[in-house]
């Protein structure tokens, strides 16, 4: 559902690491013995070498962009995944008022923020071109109509993410967990901390001796340092710098699946989507696992399913089936207490439920 969102992040990361590693490898390049090349690798050295800046700055450069970057990739990719939310609630909720309270008010109270926001800039910025004010893609009728339309009971009403994503504040955990809460998005902290990218990340990077919130914490004031200040008494170290890569990506991943797995329970309750079964055993090294069904359904090799659990929902590719005279077979039928194998293109484990989308 957000899965584009979540490409973009990885690359992007992908990117940032891909410089560390590159700058890292130019430093040892740089003081490693020259006499072992050639002469004409001499000279292209030292044509590349003879503007670097000694280890500590360079170092200091590349945790200030590194941190800058990563932080930003954060902050868009959470309000763009509070916009694409917003843009499906009116298909989970047709009847505005069957909305959430917490979302109407923010809505109602957010374009009366904007309509404000909207007057100061025509009052105050006559001066500035339509392009450098903050709000010119706006107007008055678009900012007020998704609420006019929701509150006249008009079903194609629509909700204006602008209106939801005021925050003054860097995206530490509890101005994070009160922006998406604001947007209807719920039970953040229980599944960041419990989200098994973010246990590993903790566990095998941190030993524990650290938290979710502390580690955010670190990198807003990495890069609060680097926008603000000047220092350079304290820098990060080239593996330090992928961690913090590390921890980006894994808190963008758990986002990614709390969403896609609110979106997933309110398309259940509105019979958009149906839980099929459970994994009752996982093969890990053949990535097959075994459901027991406990409804009817039409299972086919490349169709989709979610994988849903504690802090865990992955959409899973079918890549083959074996029915229980383990035969190789296109699709299947199920039904109620059979057992079926299927092979999927990611990990899963035991005891995950599987859910199948109703079009």
């Amino acid at each position: 559902m957000f899965d584009n969102l979540l490409i973009a992040v990885k690359a992007n990361i992908s990117t940032i690491r891909s410089i560390i590693k590159t700058n890292e490898k130019m430093r040892e390049i740089d003081f490693e013995n020259v006499s072992l090349y050639t002469e004409e690798t001499k000279t292209i050295l030292m044509n590349i070498f003879q503007d670097i800046p000694d280890k500590n700055n360079s170092r200091v450069y590349d945790q200030c962009a590194v941190v800058t970057r990563l932080y930003a990739i954060y902050e868009s990719f959470v309000e763009d995944l509070i916009r694409d939310w917003l843009i499906l609630l009116p298909s989970l909720y047709p009847d505005y008022s069957d909305l959430d309270s917490k979302i109407r008010n923010t809505h109602k109270n957010g374009v009366g923020r904007l309509l404000q926001e909207i007057q100061d800039e025509e009052e105050n910025d006559e001066d500035k071109s339509q392009e450098n004010k903050r709000y010119s893609h706006l107007s008055i009728e678009k900012v007020v109509q998704g609420l006019f339309d929701g509150k006249t009971g008009k079903h194609n009403y629509q909700l204006l993410p602008d209106a939801f994503l005021f925050h003054q504040q860097n995206l530490r955990e509890g101005t994070l967990g009160k922006l998406l809460a604001d947007a209807g998005i719920d039970k953040t902290g229980s599944w960041l901390v419990n989200h098994r990218d973010i246990k590993n990340f903790l566990k095998e990077i941190r030993g524990n001796q650290t938290t979710l919130e502390k580690e955010l914490n670190i990198l807003i004031s990495y890069r609060n340092d680097a926008a603000h200040s000047t220092k350079t008494e304290d820098w990060l170290g080239f593996k330090p710098l992928l961690e913090l890569c590390d921890f980006v990506e894994s808190l963008c991943q758990a986002l990614t699946e709390l969403v896609t797995h609110q979106v997933l329970d309110h398309k259940k309750l509105i019979g958009q989507a149906q839980e099929i079964g459970r994994i009752t055993r996982w093969y890990d090294q053949i990535q097959v696992a075994v459901l027991k069904p406990s409804d009817n359904c039409l299972l086919s090799v490349g169709g989709s399913l979610f994988l849903v659990g504690d802090s865990y929902c992955q959409l899973a590719k079918i890549e083959s089936i074996r029915n229980q005279d383990n035969e190789s077979i296109n699709e299947i039928e199920t039904t109620p207490g059979m057992e079926v194998k299927l092979k999927f293109d990611i990990d899963a484990r035991k005891n995950l439920c599987l859910y199948q989308l109703i079009t």
